[in-house]
């Protein structure tokens, strides 16, 4: 497996490596990931193979190319039959090793890394395989690199099950969401700008914004100039248990992702839908990009017009005021939650990888 993200790191794509690095079952696996701090005590406890970068914090671009460098020197000792690459930035070095070791390929798209590298997305498409699309948005977007495609396979991300998912509910009606603060589409200045006229039809509701990012101080301002920001709670980075305290407590889970400006590709499924889905919350998402598959409208959520704060602030404002109908999109949510479950995705992903060998 490569992977230019992987654990102790926070992430979407660390998480799936991780899943799929320790769930799979019909293979030795061996992970190749960049060094990272408190990698080494991680790896101690990992329960699979890991070999890290001898480099340490170099910039992205310098630590991509390491590691694509320093990968097929480890290949040729692990003589791979598979190469999982996890991201298009690893592609250079699975289609050297396909060259020099015969390993098939399987390559994974997210979504916006193929609007931001064109070129090498197309490239990471020509060279696969089996290209592993997460949503049929990403799907679209591997056929439109134009690339030849040797097998297209759609596998979404998987949900971890909460062992204990009963509701918490806070005693003020709550709104969650959960997402760095780095990436503009995800939606939270819309969200602020929605939540004066949530405020103005419930006067008590409170925002809570889990996750830190260089966009927090424009959209502390931003809440501060709306007169809301005594409404909401920057929580900034918390661990695992406090998150998933928050979706046991929140009445509802929003994110109204959009697709970003300059034809970069934006939200390629957005797992947090499903994770929420899990502790029975009903969800608010935008109607565009990969949200499209993970949250179906008026069974498990509401999808909305990611771009219009009115429309946002109208479904938020119907599941805080409706408890029947948050009620029976939660149980909805939780029932399409386990039919995501990482073991039912490993296997999806394993059984591709198992296909490679042999032609079989």
């Amino acid at each position: 497996m490569l992977t230019p993200d992987y654990p102790p790191a926070p992430g979407g794509i660390q998480l799936t490596a991780h899943r799929l690095a320790t769930g799979i079952e019909g293979f030795r696996t061996l992970v190749l990931a960049p060094q990272a701090p408190g990698a080494a005590d991680f790896d101690r406890e990992a329960g699979v193979p890991i070999r890290r970068t001898p480099a340490a914090g170099q910039a992205p671009a310098a630590r991509n190319a390491a590691l694509n460098a320093w990968a097929l020197g480890e290949a040729l000792r692990f003589r791979p039959q598979v190469t999982l690459s996890i991201h298009i930035v690893t592609s250079p070095a699975a289609a050297a090793v396909r060259r020099v070791l015969g390993a098939r390929t399987l390559q994974y798209f997210h979504a916006e890394e193929l609007g931001a590298r064109p070129k090498l997305a197309a490239f990471a498409t020509a060279q696969a395989d089996v290209a592993i699309a997460v949503s049929a948005y990403t799907a679209d977007l591997v056929r439109g690199t134009g690339a030849r495609i040797g097998r297209l396979a759609l596998v979404s991300p998987g949900v971890d099950l909460p062992a204990d998912p009963s509701p918490q509910p806070e005693p003020r009606p709550t709104c969650v969401t959960i997402s760095r603060l780095q990436e503009r589409y995800k939606g939270h200045d819309v969200m602020v700008r929605a939540w004066t006229l949530v405020r103005a039809r419930v006067p008590d509701a409170r925002w809570v914004v889990v996750g830190e990012g260089s966009l927090r101080p424009a959209l502390e301002a931003l809440a501060r100039s709306h007169g809301v920001l005594d409404a909401i709670d920057f929580l900034g980075t918390v661990s695992d248990a406090e998150r998933d305290g928050w979706l046991r407590r929140a009445h509802v889970l929003a994110m109204p992702s959009r697709l970003p400006a300059g034809g970069l590709a934006g939200e390629g499924f957005g797992i947090v839908y499903l994770e929420a889905g899990a502790f029975g919350k009903p969800v608010v998402a935008g109607r565009a990009g990969g949200a499209l598959d993970a949250v179906v409208d008026g069974v498990t959520g509401l999808l909305v017009d990611p771009t219009d704060p009115v429309d946002v602030a109208d479904a938020i404002t119907r599941l805080l005021c409706d408890g029947e109908l948050a009620a029976r999109l939660g149980r909805a949510g939780a029932e399409r939650a386990r039919q995501f479950a990482w073991p039912n995705v490993v296997r999806r992903v394993q059984d591709l990888a198992l296909e490679q060998l042999d032609g079989r």
